[in-house]
């Protein structure tokens, strides 16, 4: 005989509050996710704050609430950071209330963190192997490989914390590093304040420059906020500023990411393009380099894996293309851009060679036979990456070019050359497919020296 009810379970409500009526030590109020169920109510404290200044009490939701202001990124991690709060306690509501059985607010916080305890085992270097593994699944190999690399700085740091022997590295030794963060690896609430001022001493001891320093502690930052949010670790040892109050936190923003000139002249690309390569690999990093300059910046990974089916109009007599169609790795965009007659011609020259079937890889970097799992295609990406940067370091030399070149000064010239025909950083910015304009404004900054040094020659 079924089971019967006499009523049905209704759902407890759930809703991130600004609470005023508490104060902390900075001046800011705090945030809490209230839950209701029968008229009695459970509150949850969140971690996170904000100061008054920046709120709008006339707005009823959060998302509106918190005045646009408020510096960002800040703003946006909140937001982010609020919508996971009350994301996790309602999926909890909509569990017992699925379930139909009796239950209270306090079950609601209960159900919310059941696997906290089995989730503490998770600890930093094996969550940064899986947070790796999850992007390579997704084939966001760009993505993978910064949390490895992270993985992997980390491992170094806490091995000599810990008197340990060094981490293994290298293909084969899966096994061996199991086994080696079984034994040392360190909890995620270990990740504080002072473990951060102490990392930040030993990578600045090794040389490390500033940019690289800002990569390794905002994918920090970014390991740790997805571990609050799926209840890994509490916000309470949270060591990054959430605002300019919290001083005696990292602030991630004092890093100098400026960099010095990454862009060459019209004339040095004219004596790169003049250059006949000795060996293949050296013709495949010139046509790299160029592409990318040509085909609107493209990057590198993006370009790799590059398929005869994203070319449209394909000349059968000469391979040339009119429209190139991809999809950047790293933010997801969508490009479809004209090809330029030195990029149709690149293509164009591979045709016979690497055009089996529109499936085909245009450049040959990968091997649809050999590279089949993300992992492999993510490995063989990172080695002839290598390969091409080193090959034009000597290209560069050969063309009589001072700075060094790779990948990236590719893409750094091609919004600086866009900049000077008069191109607007907006415009630019919609072409490289930067999240934000402030990302562009970073690949423009040797423009910016340029056009002042410039005008001092006025003063001669």
């Amino acid at each position: 005989m079924s089971k019967t009810t006499d009523h049905k379970e209704g759902k407890a409500a759930v809703k991130v509050i600004y609470f005023p009526s508490k104060t902390l030590a900075d001046g800011s109020h705090p945030f809490l996710v209230r839950i209701t169920k029968d008229r009695k109510r459970k509150y949850i404290a969140t971690g996170l704050s904000l100061l008054p200044r920046y709120w709008n009490a006339e707005k009823s939701n959060y998302r509106d609430a918190i005045r646009k202001s408020y510096p960002e990124p800040y703003r946006e991690q909140l937001i982010k950071d609020l919508t996971d709060w009350e994301a996790k306690y309602s999926e909890a509501a909509n569990t017992l209330a699925s379930a139909d059985e009796q239950h209270d607010a306090p079950a609601v916080a209960a159900k919310a963190i059941e696997g906290r305890k089995a989730a503490r085992r998770i600890k930093l270097l094996a969550y940064c192997d899986e947070l790796s593994a999850g992007y390579l699944k997704t084939g966001q190999a760009g993505n993978a490989t910064v949390y490895r690399d992270l993985r992997n700085q980390l491992a170094k740091f806490v091995a000599s914390q810990a008197n340990a022997p060094a981490p293994p590295t290298g293909r084969g030794q899966a096994d061996a590093w199991t086994a080696w963060i079984n034994r040392y690896d360190v909890p995620l609430d270990r990740v504080n304040v002072q473990f951060c001022t102490e990392w930040e001493q030993t990578l600045r001891a090794t040389g490390i420059k500033e940019i690289t320093l800002s990569l390794r502690f905002r994918t920090l930052r970014a390991v740790l906020n997805q571990a609050i949010a799926a209840g890994l670790v509490k916000p309470t040892a949270y060591p990054f500023a959430r605002t300019v109050a919290e001083k005696h936190k990292l602030q991630v923003g004092k890093f100098d990411v400026s960099t010095g000139k990454r862009a060459i002249s019209r004339d040095e690309l004219r004596n790169l393009e003049a250059l006949t390569p000795v060996t293949d690999r050296q013709r495949l990093a010139k046509d790299v380099f160029l592409f990318s300059f040509y085909g609107g910046g493209i990057n590198f990974v993006d370009l790799a894996q590059l398929r005869w089916r994203d070319l449209s109009g394909v000349a059968l007599s000469t391979g040339h293309a009119d429209r190139l169609h991809y999809v950047r790795q790293k933010t997801g965009g969508k490009f479809s851009l004209r090809l330029l007659a030195p990029a149709a011609a690149i293509v164009g020259a591979y045709r016979p060679f690497t055009f089996a079937t529109p499936d085909s890889y245009v450049f040959p970097v990968l091997d649809s036979a050999k590279h089949v799992s993300p992992a492999q295609v993510m490995n063989r990406l990172h080695k002839v990456l290598g390969q091409v940067n080193s090959d034009l370091k000597t290209l560069g030399q050969l063309a009589g070019i001072a700075i060094p070149l790779t990948t990236y000064v590719a893409r750094h010239t091609f919004a600086t050359t866009l900049r000077m025909s008069g191109a607007g950083t907006a415009v630019i910015s919609q072409a490289m497919g930067h999240k934000t304009e402030a990302i562009t404004t970073v690949y423009l900054d040797s423009f910016a020296s340029d056009l002042i040094d410039t005008a001092f020659e006025g003063l001669l």
